[in-house]
């Protein structure tokens, strides 16, 4: 597995190692030891998947306080743009994401640390995302920074009027709204 620092500090992003041949090939995606030497002591409790169609937008969502996560995140099938957005009030990136195209043919990961917003965009007709966390999921804690919030200015990759969101997400906060980690 090659581990890349992101510009932000914390980001990571990963990418195994393949070996094939004339039946296909093997990675390995998440070796414990080696995660660790490298990024940090994390304990992953749950494996999450969503299956999504093109243009579907989830995100940016991020929990408060003790209930934050982080998270390891990958796709199976298809390719989606993921974006990382750092919440964390005292560190000099506030405000400042990462995007980067997530897929299947890549075999790509992404790590995103506690005190970040996150939510990717499907760019394929179809798309089968998963993704590790360290926290449970706490709907009470649960919040969402608006996608299009002018101050963040990140490129998608299609246009809005291509996207579709839940009600939940059309409701994000702005960067301005929001209370930092």
């Amino acid at each position: 597995m090659e581990y890349i620092k992101s510009k932000i500090d914390g980001v990571w992003l990963l990418q195994p190692r393949r070996y094939g041949d004339e039946r296909g090939y093997f990675a390995e995606t998440f070796k414990l030891e080696e995660f660790q030497s490298h990024i940090g002591p994390v304990h992953f409790l749950q494996d999450n998947e969503s299956f999504s169609t093109h243009g579907v937008l989830r995100g940016l969502h991020y929990q408060r306080g003790e209930w934050s996560q982080a998270k390891l995140v990958r796709v199976s099938q298809g390719r989606v743009l993921d974006v990382a957005v750092d919440l964390r009030g005292d560190s000099p990136t506030f405000g400042r994401h990462v995007a980067v195209e997530l897929s299947a043919e890549q075999g790509n990961q992404l790590f995103i640390p506690r005190g970040f917003a996150h939510g990717f965009v499907v760019l394929s007709d179809v798309a089968q995302f998963q993704y590790k966390v360290d926290n449970i999921y706490a709907p009470q804690s649960e919040a969402t920074l608006r996608f299009d919030d002018p101050a963040l200015g990140i490129d998608w990759l299609i246009p809005p009027s291509e996207m579709t969101l839940s009600a939940k997400d059309l409701r994000g906060l702005s960067l301005s709204e929001i209370e930092p980690f």
